[in-house]
């Protein structure tokens, strides 16, 4: 096998590496890369020592973008699936019966190709040009590719195919789509595009599009051999071939050539379920594990659905990010054009302002992006300088700020939220919950419940500059207020205070004096684990510390004296009501708007985007291995440049 072969992750996720040796002279299995030259190389060697070999392709559904690793890998001890002139395995597996179950799962696997809008690659927008209705799709390929000869066709094909669809659909437009590679890659094609676009019949598609639109609206699609005419089989519209690949020949297509004797008539989900699951082989990208059809084409869809996000307002303007942020704004905005600006005033024209928060004190007009750190963020403190794994971006508000409504409060307020994606969120809240996953995983001691009669409530800090009690804060807006306000409510209680770990470690405002605490808190923890806590505890009050949401995650009671995103729901006992909020509703639809629905996550192996129960799994050996924290030295510099600065502020003042 050779280096360039093994590096491909599809290809590891197959292959023990203790097992794989390159370019040897003599081995149990030859493996190479189809009809190039380690696919003939493979096939020599295996002849001459009488051998097995195996040849590799990538897949029906390979990746997003052109460029990123593929997510499949087909294999084959016969031939190759594109190539005609030999029997392949994969022909073998079209023979092969299906079984109930098979046949279920097969069509739930074509409905859900077709809901995701997958296709072989998919980071390419979707065609919003006007066509003529109705119309056939023809399909151009590019010239030289292996599948052409190997599918029995000849460059003359290609003209004999757009002359039949001329022909045989005279109410019709015929819409010519270019390779995508004659654009992006400098390859040629098989047609004179200048040339068809003086005839009125026909329209030239030439941008890089996703085909899986103009597939969706074609009556008829008219192919050599390329992939597109199997896809276009699964929306289930009629297909006719002039050459022979991998899915004609078997009673599926209308074939200009005679199929291979080897080939029989089938029904199509043997056809579907040959190709994409018995032949090929997944892998996930993020675990680097082998994974199902399933898992592959989900992982797809998520990269296609965020690198499509805000495509209706590029170019984006990243304004005023420092240097160390740069890189997150990139992974979390990747597949979009993206530029980086010092101030709100230096956004060219055009662009949409992408800012940190609610930072420019609401100086921005529509269209604009905020970005906040999630809610399963990383395992150590964010001002720490610890990179995240999870980001929220909104177009409306800060899920924070409960002066205006967010999309977090959009989703809360209108989405419906069915059965299956509550199962889900079952199924994350059981895992977060058993791992003690939070927002930051600092860890910490356990804690153990006082030994008394007492009611115990847990009173979490907080920054008390921080954005979400300035934009959500109603009237108690410090710790030592909070403090008061709960004796308060609850005189005969046993009060334990948590300061927030920022301001503990001296990077943010928000301490209470010793004195100050006396007859307010009975304990004061600080290096003690929340997660440990909040189990043992009977109510959480807090103003708005996202420790209230993870209370109620865990099925705490909840008293809010701000307005957190969570509160306002019918699920905490809130001081001050908030109109807007009506919808009564139960804690897994709150927590699968907030941890599903609403976020952004990037895996830190890969940093591409990935779900959240990727994101969970690797932050749960993030926090394993214990949390990142800033060297000593630095953060002695920065408590020590803070002071400075607020002191040359109240000189100043």
């Amino acid at each position: 096998m050779s280096a360039p072969l093994v590096s491909q992750p599809a290809v590891r996720s197959l292959f023990p590496a203790a097992d794989v040796k390159l370019r040897a002279s003599r081995a149990d299995v030859y493996v190479g890369w189809g009809r190039k030259g380690s696919g003939d190389r493979a096939r020599q060697k295996a002849a001459s020592h009488s051998r097995p070999y195996l040849l590799l392709e990538d897949g029906f559904l390979r990746s997003a973008a052109r460029d990123d690793d593929s997510v499949s890998v087909v294999i084959d001890n016969a031939g190759i699936f594109y190539d005609a002139s030999v029997p392949s395995r994969l022909e073998m597996l079209i023979q092969q019966p299906l079984s109930v179950a098979e046949r279920a799962r097969c069509q739930l696997l074509i409905r859900r190709w077709c809901e995701l809008r997958l296709s072989k690659y998919n980071s390419a927008p979707e065609y919003h040009g006007q066509i003529s209705q109705p119309y056939v799709l023809v399909l151009d390929q590019v010239a030289g590719d292996a599948s052409v000869g190997s599918g029995l066709a000849t460059p003359a094909s290609f003209q004999e195919m757009l002359t039949a669809a001329l022909r045989e659909n005279p109410d019709c437009t015929v819409v010519v789509k270019v390779h995508p590679d004659a654009y992006t890659r400098g390859k040629a094609g098989h047609f004179d595009v200048h040339q068809l676009q003086d005839n009125p019949r026909i329209r030239v598609v030439a941008e890089n599009c996703h085909l899986v639109g103009l597939l969706e609206a074609a009556r008829a699609v008219y192919t050599v051999t390329s992939q597109v005419g199997f896809e276009a089989l699964l929306w289930g519209k009629p297909v006719r071939c002039f050459g022979m690949p991998f899915y004609a020949g078997w009673g599926l297509t209308r074939d200009s050539l005679p199929a291979p004797e080897r080939r029989c008539s089938v029904e199509l989900d043997q056809l579907v379920f040959a190709a994409l699951v018995r032949y090929s082989a997944y892998v996930d990208p993020v675990s680097g594990q082998a994974c199902s059809l399933e898992q592959a084409m989900d992982y797809i869809a998520l990269q296609r659905c965020l690198q499509l996000r805000f495509q209706h307002l590029q170019p984006l303007a990243a304004v005023a990010f420092s240097r160390w942020k740069k890189p997150f704004v990139k992974r979390f905005l990747a597949g979009h054009e993206l530029r980086f600006v010092p101030t709100l005033q230096e956004v060219p024209s055009g662009c949409t302002p992408v800012l940190w928060g609610n930072n420019d004190d609401g100086k921005v007009t529509d269209p604009h992006l905020r970005i906040e750190d999630g809610f399963l963020r990383s395992s150590g403190l964010g001002a720490d300088l610890i990179a995240p794994m999870s980001w929220v971006i909104e177009e409306q508000g800060m899920y924070y700020d409960a002066r205006t409504p967010s999309a977090l409060e959009t989703i809360l307020a209108t989405h419906e939220f069915d059965d299956e994606l509550i199962r889900r969120t079952v199924s994350l809240k059981q895992r977060i919950i058993a791992a003690g996953v939070s927002k930051y995983n600092l860890g910490g001691q356990r804690w153990q419940r006082p030994d008394t009669d007492k009611q115990v409530v847990l009173v979490p800090g907080q920054v008390e500059n921080d954005a979400s009690l300035r934009f959500g804060g109603c009237g108690i807006v410090t710790n030592l207020g909070l403090l008061k306000a709960v004796r308060s409510m609850r005189p005969d209680a046993w009060i334990i205070y948590k300061p927030h770990p920022d301001v503990v470690t001296g990077l943010r405002k928000g301490m209470i004096a010793a004195e100050d605490l006396v007859g307010l808190a009975d304990e004061v923890v600080t290096d003690v684990d929340s997660m440990l806590m909040l189990p043992l505890v009977d109510e959480v009050h807090t103003m708005t510390s996202l420790l209230g949401f993870e209370a109620l995650l865990r099925g705490r009671t909840v008293v809010c004296y701000g307005h957190p995103f969570y509160a306002g729901w019918g699920l905490t006992a809130d001081h001050t009501p908030i109109p807007r909020r009506q919808r009564r509703l139960k804690v897994d639809e709150l927590i699968a708007a907030a941890l599903i629905l609403y976020p952004v996550y990037v895996s830190r192996r890969t940093g591409r985007y990935c779900s959240v129960e990727q994101a969970l799994e690797e932050l749960i050996v993030w926090k394993q291995q214990g949390p990142s924290r800033m060297p000593f030295w630095r953060r002695c510099l920065r408590v020590v440049l803070r002071a400075w600065v607020s002191l040359g502020i109240r000189k100043n003042a």
